[in-house]
Formats: structure tokens, sequence, C-alpha cells
């Protein structure tokens, strides 16, 4: 399906909302891609088929602001208030929307990309194919139609021109989720209790009422087909709803097994990411990502779990849910009991929304599952080449959690992530791990005394004696002594920096010692 037109846009959100002052050169059919709020400070970026609001900018004074819009391939501009410059809008071939004076910027954005950002492609899973359905049974009763699932959510609607509509439909199609309350319950489950097509009354005095009918395929429920009923509707609007009723159960089986057979592929490519045995470009082009950041989620393995197998495909579908809900297609997969999720990085945010996010997954699945529940984030890389080094931070945070810190980044456990690392190299290389410190401990391990916590105790505290005294609970004097003795006795020189420091990381590292 074609971007969203200037029409279709003023069908869903027009009205009082947004007001057209002027067309464009391109008429109604003019595409409009995303809605930019004007940043005086910043150069103005070449969007085509963007829609500018003009923040800052009183609407007498927007006409240098239509220029430069129509420089830049822009569809149109919004100002506040009604009083833009239409001539400049119409002499330049932009469109000029208004919206009410008080009307906050920050919600007429909202407003605006929720309507521009709410029809999918036809690549979508194939819901391209249920705004074609949509538009025939339209056009064949005489009422604005939707298809909808079996959580209300709106999967494709009707935008033939002139049908009517009330503030439901619109506040529905916005949000692409069929506003709550207790008497749409019930319509609900009277609909899905009926085998054929139901005309359900209005809920308020502004609403319209709606010819209804359920999908089902197989005894099982898949959703639902809404008509708008203002009582015009074609004598066999029933017939041509459970028609429809049938085509939309084909179609939304198969554009089930399309999301199934791109989840499977995008979870077999991110597991060759995480695997360095996938192109990076083209993963990037397929997965629409670039910046990224890899989040690793696990159950706590000091809990019971009777199947852990199967409670760990169960996370799986929470985290995937929970994904998808927040970036729409998205990769996850199951690697050896430990899901990882590719996380992308708008922006310059830098990924500052990823740990509520996994909080929020961790607090979810938890209670979900009635297992504890740990989740590390790994570095953000600019690229799917960097998959492999931010899978490896996340997966040394996981061997750092607890029940104290069920969440954490590599960036909060730095220090600690980097001993842990330096630990697997020390414990690797043979001339590494050699040294003073296995003297010590030998030494310890035969005349019965407590070298090796006395040095790691004093170096922790960075060579303060009283320091030192307070951690071991002992007076200044015996540690004194204690260090006087491993020194004559074991062979160490305390005075050589490079051989205090050699032996401090060997004792915290590899004998696993701390003050």
């Amino acid at each position: 399906m074609d971007a969203c037109t200037l029409g279709e846009l003023l069908d869903v959100i027009g009205g009082h909302s947004v007001r057209l002052h002027t067309a464009p050169a391109a008429g109604l059919t003019a595409p409009v891609t995303e809605a930019l709020l004007y940043d005086a400070q910043s150069p103005l970026p070449r969007v085509s088929g963007a829609l500018l609001l003009a923040v800052g900018v009183r609407a007498p004074a927007a006409g240098p602001l239509v220029r430069a819009a129509a420089e830049a391939g822009m569809t149109g501009v919004v100002v506040r208030g009604t009083d833009g410059p239409i001539g400049e809008a119409e002499a330049r071939g932009v469109a000029l929307l208004s919206v009410d004076e008080d009307a906050a910027w920050h919600h007429v954005h909202l407003l605006l990309a929720s309507a521009i950002g709410a029809r999918p492609t036809p690549a979508a899973g194939g819901l391209g194919d249920l705004f074609a359905l949509a538009d025939a049974i339209a056009a064949a009763t005489g009422g604005a139609t939707a298809v909808e699932d079996p959580r209300q959510r709106i999967l494709a609607y009707s935008t033939v021109p002139g049908q009517p509509v009330d503030d439901d439909r619109r506040q529905g199609i916005l949000g692409l989720q069929v506003p709550g309350s207790p008497e749409n319950t019930e319509q609900y489950r009277m609909l899905f209790a009926a085998d054929e097509p139901l005309r359900l009354p209005a809920l308020g005095p502004d609403d319209l009422p709606r010819l209804a009918v359920a999908v089902r395929a197989g005894g099982e429920t898949l959703g639902s087909v809404w008509v708008v009923d203002d009582g015009t509707l074609a004598p066999d609007a029933d017939d041509i709803l459970r028609r429809g009723a049938s085509t939309a159960a084909l179609l939304l089986l198969r554009s089930r097994a399309a999301q199934e057979l791109a989840r499977h592929q995008n979870s077999d490519l991110l597991r060759r990411l995480l695997e360095g045995t996938a192109d990076a470009t083209a993963a990037a082009h397929r997965l629409g990502v670039e910046t990224v950041r890899v989040a690793a989620f696990v159950l706590d393995s000091a809990a019971s779990v009777p199947d852990s197998e199967r409670t760990a495909r169960r996370l799986l579908d929470v985290v995937r849910l929970q994904c998808e809900a927040r970036y729409g297609r998205h990769a996850c997969v199951l690697l050896d009991g430990v899901v990882y999720a590719l996380l992308p990085v708008p922006g310059e945010s830098g990924g500052a929304r990823h740990r509520p996010l996994a909080e929020d997954i961790v607090r979810r699945a938890g209670q979900a599952l009635r297992v504890p529940v740990r989740a590390a984030l790994g570095s953000v890389v600019p690229d799917l080449g960097g998959v492999v080094a931010s899978r490896a931070d996340a997966d040394l945070v996981l061997r750092l959690l607890d029940a104290d810190l069920p969440v954490a980044t590599v960036d909060e456990l730095r220090p600690r992530v980097t001993l842990l690392r330096l630990t697997e190299v020390l414990g690797e290389r043979g001339e590494l791990s050699a040294g003073a410190w296995r003297r010590v401990l030998a030494y310890d391990s035969e005349h019965g005394t407590d070298y090796a916590r006395t040095l790691v105790c004093w170096l922790d505290a960075g060579c303060d004696m009283a320091g030192a005294a307070k951690l071991l609970a002992v007076h200044p004097n015996t540690c004194r002594y204690r260090l006087k003795q491993a020194q004559q006795q074991v062979g160490i020189d305390l005075d050589d920096p490079d051989e205090r420091l050699v032996l401090w990381l060997q004792l915290r590292t590899l004998a696993g010692l701390r003050g």
C-alpha cells in the first residue's frame, strides 16, 4: 500500500482537530510521510512529503517557513490559528493546515504521527490486503468498515470518501485500538457468541450503530469486522458482511503464517549475528536497524523451575511480545536458555529507554512465569557488526546479577565486568597466572597465616594501614606486622608499584579475594 495521502489523513483526523486551508499542487492525493516539529536552532531537513509543525512561529509570520518547506519538498505546514499565509502556500504549491490556538504542539504531533503511521505496508504480514477488503466491504455495504483482532486492535480500516463516521471510529483508528468501556465489552461478548452478523446499538448519543460479524476459522475466533450503520446500509449488507468475514479469515490466517515466517527468519538472522556468521550489511537492510544493543534475559538459576525448557520458551514469548509492542517487527531468539533481543537505538537517545523496558519485562515475566528473571544490557554498537561484542558484554553482566540487582547495563558494571574479563584472560594464559600470589596462598595454607587476605585488604584500602586494619578487624600494628612478614617469608616487594598492581589483580581475580 502506498504512503498515507493528505486526503486519507484528513478523513481520519479532519474536522475540528485539523483544518485544511489550501491544498498542495498535487491535491489531496499528495503523500504525507511524517510529521516534523520545526526547530529554529537547526537546519530544516529535506524530508519529502512531510508536514512541518510551525512550533514557535505565529501564523501570520509563517510565510518564510512555508517557502522553506516548499524548497525542502514537504507536503505542507501546520500553524496555530486561522490567519496563516494562505496566499504564500498557494503560490508555493504546499498545503496549509491549522489547529486551534490553544492546541499543544506535542499533542498535535502525536495526533498526526499516529494517523500517518497507522496504515501498514502490504509486506507487513499481508495486512495490506485487509485494507483492500475493508474498502470493498465499505463500498458494497455503504458504511465505513474496520477489521479487528480478538483483542480489539484495529488491523485495517476503509478509506472510502464521504462515509459517515463517529468519534469512536476516529479515536480507534488514531490509536489502532478500540476505546474500552463496559458497554463495549458487553457488545463484544454478544458478538463472539453469535454465529451471524449482529446489529448493535450506538453506545452514546453522538455515536452511530454498528453491523458486526465475528471472523472464525476452524472454531477459532480470529477477529471481527465492523460496519458503521447510519441507516443507509445496503439491503444485503448482512450477506456482504458474512462473505467478507470468510475472506477476512483467509487473509488473517495468511497474515499469521507470514508473521510466523518473518519471526522465524528474523530469529535465525539474529542467531547468526550473535554467533558472528551473518553479513552485517544485509542484516541491517532486512531488520531495518543499525545502531543497536543486545539485551539478554534469563531465568534465575537459583529458582526451582520444574520444566525449565518450557518456561524459557514462555520467557521468549513475553520478551518478544513486549519488544514488538514498542518496536514493531522485532528479532528475538532463545539460545542455551538465554533470550536475546536486539534493541534499536533511535536518534541521539543512546538507548536511555532500554533499561526501563528491561525492568518492565523482568517484572511482567516474573509475574507471568512465577520465576525471578534477570536482564542484562550490553554495549551500544554503531552497526550490526558489533552485535557479537554487545552480546559478550550482556553475557558477562548476567553473571554479575542477583536478587538485589536483577537488571543492569554493562556501563553500570564496567569495573566489575572488566575484572571478570581479566579473570578469564589471566586464567587462560599460563604466563599471566604465574606469580607471587601463588606463593602467598601456598604459604598461608602451609603455615595457617592470613597474608593473602591482609595484602588484599591493604591494597583495597589504597595502601592505608588504618583502612586495612579496619577491613581486617585487627589493630594497625597487627596489619603492619603481617605485611612485613609476608615480604620476608614469601619474597615480595611491596615498594614496587608494578608488583603491587599485579599481585592485587591476581589475588582479586584468580584467587577471588576481596577486602
